[in-house]
C-alpha cells in the first residue's frame, strides 16, 4: 500500500513509518516538527518507499498520486506544563491538529477512497469512574478544564471520524492509546515513566506525588505498534483500547525502576499539588482488541524498561 503518515517524526509516529516500511508499502511522512524530531527519521532518508513533507496538517494539504491508507498521529500530546512542546503551551495548535488536521485528512480519504485510522488516546475518558475502561464508556471529563485542549481535541476528532463513516461511508477506525513507553519518547514528556526513568539514571531520588497510590498500565512501542498495524489491516470501525492492562500504582512503578536501573537513591514523596486533574486510575479493559484483532502485549515491564534504557543513556549524555 501507499501510506500517509502524519506526525510522523514522532515518537509513535516514526515506529509507525518503520514498521510498515518493513512490511514493504510505501511510506509518505508528514510533519512540521512542533513536537516531532527530524531525528526520528533521520535514517530513512536513503529508503527508496520513503518520502517526506514538512507540513501543518491544520493547513490544506495536498498528497500527489493514490493514498491507500491514512495514520493520522500529528499532534502535541505532553502533559507537561514545563514543556514547550507540551498541549498546555500548544493549546490552539493541538485543537487545530485534532479539528482542522482531522477534518483534512478525511477529506483526502475521501477523494481517494483510502483506509482512514485515527490516533485517539485514553485521555477522552477523562478522569474515569469506571475500571477498567471499556470503549462503551463515554468518560469523566471537563470541557473547560486545564486538559481539555487535547482530551476534547481528541474527542471531536473520533466524532468527525465517525461522522466521515456514517454519512461518507469513509473506511475508518479509530485507536484509543494508553500510556506508552520506549525508544524515541521525550524525555520531557511529563509522564510518569519518563521522569521516574530519567531521574533513576542519573542516580537521584524518584519523584512520587501524593502517597504514589494512582495507578498506571504501560505498554512497550513495539507491543502498541503491532496492534495498531493489525486495527489498520482489519474491518473494524469503532473505537478499541490499545494498551497493557497491567495497571500498577505509581508507587511500585518507582520501585521496578529503581530495582531494574540498580538506582540505590531511593525516592521521595511530595505533596501532590498539581490542578492539571491528572488521572487517578487508568487501565485498558482490552476484551475488543483480544477478540477482533487477536492481540495483547507481550513485552514485559522489566524487559520494555531494558531496551529503553540505552536511549535515555544516549540522550542524557551517559551512554
Amino acid at each position: 500500500m501507499r501510506i500517509l503518515i502524519t506526525g510522523a517524526a514522532g515518537f509513535l509516529g516514526s515506529h509507525l513509518c518503520d514498521r510498515l516500511l518493513s512490511e514493504r508499502h510505501e511510506v509518505i511522512g508528514m510533519d512540521n516538527f512542533i513536537t516531532g524530531s527530524p531525528d526520528n527519521i533521520a535514517h530513512l532518508a536513503d529508503n527508496e518507499n520513503f518520502s517526506f513533507y514538512k507540513r501543518d496538517v491544520s493547513n490544506y494539504i495536498f498528497v500527489p498520486g493514490k493514498v491507500d491508507a491514512i495514520l493520522h498521529f500529528a499532534s502535541p500530546a505532553s502533559p507537561n506544563p514545563q514543556s514547550k512542546s507540551g498541549y498546555f503551551n500548544l493549546p490552539i495548535q493541538t485543537m487545530k491538529a485534532g479539528a482542522l488536521g482531522t477534518h483534512n485528512c478525511l477529506g483526502i480519504a475521501r477523494r481517494e477512497g483510502s483506509r482512514f485510522l485515527l490516533a485517539s488516546t485514553s485521555e477522552i475518558y477523562g478522569d474515569p469512574e469506571v475500571h477498567p475502561q471499556t470503549e462503551s464508556y463515554p468518560g469523566n471529563v471537563d470541557p473547560i478544564g486545564e486538559r481539555a485542549v487535547y482530551d476534547e481535541a481528541k474527542r471531536f476528532a473520533e466524532s468527525l471520524t465517525m461522522a466521515y463513516h456514517r454519512f461518507h461511508g469513509v473506511n475508518t477506525s479509530i485507536v484509543r492509546i494508553f500510556n506508552t513507553y520506549g525508544p524515541r519518547m521525550d524525555l520531557e514528556d511529563g509522564r510518569a515513566l519518563p521522569n521516574l526513568l530519567k531521574q533513576a539514571l542519573l542516580g537521584q531520588p524518584l519523584t512520587v506525588y501524593g502517597d504514589g497510590g494512582q495507578t498506571r498500565s504501560f505498554c512497550y512501542v513495539d507491543d502498541l505498534i503491532d496492534g495498531i498495524v493489525k486495527l489498520l489491516y482489519s474491518d473494524e470501525h469503532y473505537p478499541v483500547n490499545i494498551g497493557n492492562q497491567d495497571e500498577m500504582t505509581i508507587l511500585q512503578f518507582a520501585e521496578a525502576i529503581n530495582k531494574i536501573t540498580g538506582n540505590q537513591a531511593g525516592i521521595t514523596f511530595m505533596e501532590d499539588a498539581r490542578s492539571t486533574r491528572d488521572p487517578q486510575r487508568r487501565q485498558p479493559d482490552i476484551t475488543r482488541a483480544r477478540e477482533i484483532l487477536k492481540w495483547e502485549p507481550k513485552v514485559s515491564l522489566e524487559e520494555g524498561i531494558k531496551r529503553t534504557v540505552p536511549f535515555f543513556k544516549q540522550k542524557l549524555g551517559l551512554a
